[in-house]
């Protein structure tokens, strides 16, 4: 019991030891192209919410069940949409005319 509190708490030290290490990495990689630092990070962003669903559906490609993927696709894009609208809808109220 005691031994998966410390690897917990070793285990959020790399984490955020990591997230440093890409977000410097990522700095420098936007002055070294010359590309503002908000596109780098939206790209990241971006990269590192697709993977988790790119490799359920390639695992699920393999093993012969492409409604697994199907359902994942459906379901990423749906939640993906909604949550970020309301979210950004929180944030600033969007104005419908």
């Amino acid at each position: 019991m005691i031994l998966t509190y410390i690897l917990f708490v070793i285990g959020i030290g790399l984490l955020i030891k990591g997230a440093d290490y890409l977000v410097e990495g990522s700095s420098s990689l936007a002055h070294k192209l010359k590309v503002p630092t908000i596109i780098i990070g939206i790209t990241i962003v971006a990269l590192g919410t697709t993977m988790p669903e790119l490799i359920v559906n390639i695992f699920s490609a393999i093993k012969g069940t492409p409604d697994i993927g199907f359902g994942n696709i459906i379901g990423s894009n749906i939640a993906n949409i909604l949550l970020i609208l309301g979210v950004a809808a929180i944030i600033k109220p969007i104005k419908i005319e």
